[in-house]
């Protein structure tokens, strides 16, 4: 091991903690660095998310409320039309069935609940109306935010969903731009972008991230990040890719723990103030997945994701605790009922 690295991070870290940045060349570096120098890039990770997002963590959850058959031919999802997977199939479910899901994921803590739908935006009357009848439910039922993942946006349906009630939106870019051919091509980055951007103009909180092992190189990682900071986004998802059987990504080797840990770290000194959630694929960590607070990571999805089972709630929200972190806007007599609640869900 060489003393420089040692001294690279650190002057990297103060820079940041001093309000400056880490520069896409350094990134590239940090990524590709040795195994031999993962506790010591945490150890920053962590003094770098404690300053900008201190000592909570944000829990979400989310509802797949329409399932398979979609017209978008992404290579790594169950529920493209285009693949011949056992994902399952259904149409909208019922807003009492949402509201009693939004409802749960309240009482394990979750701060937002995401309601994602497959397709390509909201091209429908029937899709608007529905979504309005959702977000009616959700204001009335429970006092969670209100999240959806609909795909792209125009400006128009932008401001629509605000004025129904809509408070956050979630649109993955997925990938790096230049590997971006190799994930989908029934829509193009840019309407990747535009989404964004509409949404944010729109009035609303934007969570954007994207999944890390599809066989993209670790400049795209970076890259990606990089494009993420550039666009001004406060909330960032990563996943890590599951393969799923019957689609052209079945056979990719998934990250190992140390590879995602090092993602994890890197993300967050390139995206210092952004709030880095981890959702699907952390299960690749096995014994490891506490670390990803270590590593740099503010947020946390919880239950189940979309076509996938999560871990047992009780058990993140244990490793939370026993982490000595704190559920944001939680309690103690809300998280005295949160035992509770979880144990007779279980």
């Amino acid at each position: 091991m060489d003393n420089t690295t040692y001294t690279q991070i650190d002057q990297i870290t103060q820079r940041i903690l001093n309000g400056g940045e880490m520069t896409a060349e350094e990134g590239r570096w940090m990524i590709r660095l040795d195994d031999d120098y993962l506790p010591w890039l945490m150890a920053s990770a962590d003094r770098i998310r404690k300053a900008n997002r201190g000592n909570e963590i944000e829990v979400c959850a989310i509802s797949n409320v329409r399932s398979g058959n979609c017209s978008e031919n992404c290579n790594f999802c169950s529920q493209s039309g285009h693949h011949k997977t056992e994902a399952p199939a259904y149409d909208y479910i019922s807003s009492e069935e949402l509201v009693a899901q939004a409802k749960k994921a309240r009482e394990w803590g979750a701060s937002d609940f995401g309601v994602v739908s497959k397709g390509w935006g909201v091209r429908s009357d029937k899709e608007g109306e529905k979504l309005e009848e959702y977000f009616a439910a959700m204001d009335e039922g429970t006092d969670i935010g209100r999240c959806a993942s609909l795909g792209a946006l125009t400006k128009e349906s932008a401001t629509k969903l605000k004025t129904i009630g809509m408070e956050n939106y979630h649109h993955n870019l997925e990938s790096a731009e230049s590997f971006f051919d190799q994930v989908c091509t029934s829509h193009t980055y840019q309407e990747n972008i535009d989404t964004i951007n509409n949404a944010r103009e729109a009035g609303l909180r934007v969570c954007a991230g994207g999944i890390l092992g599809m066989g993209e190189s670790l400049d795209q990682r970076i890259e990606m990040a990089e494009t993420l900071r550039n666009l001004n986004v406060e909330s960032v998802p990563l996943n890590f890719l599951s393969p799923v059987m019957g689609t052209p990504m079945a056979k990719q080797t998934p990250m190992k723990p140390y590879e995602i840990l090092r993602a994890i770290a890197t993300y967050r000194f390139m995206l210092p103030k952004a709030e880095i959630r981890i959702a699907g694929g952390r299960q690749h960590l096995g014994d490891m997945q506490s670390m990803i607070f270590m590593a740099g990571a503010s947020g946390v999805m919880i239950g189940d994701y979309l076509t996938t089972k999560g871990r047992g709630v009780e058990d993140d929200l244990k490793m939370i605790r026993d982490l000595r972190l704190d559920v944001r806007g939680d309690t103690q007599q809300r998280r005295e009922q949160q035992a509770n609640n979880v144990k007779a869900y279980a």
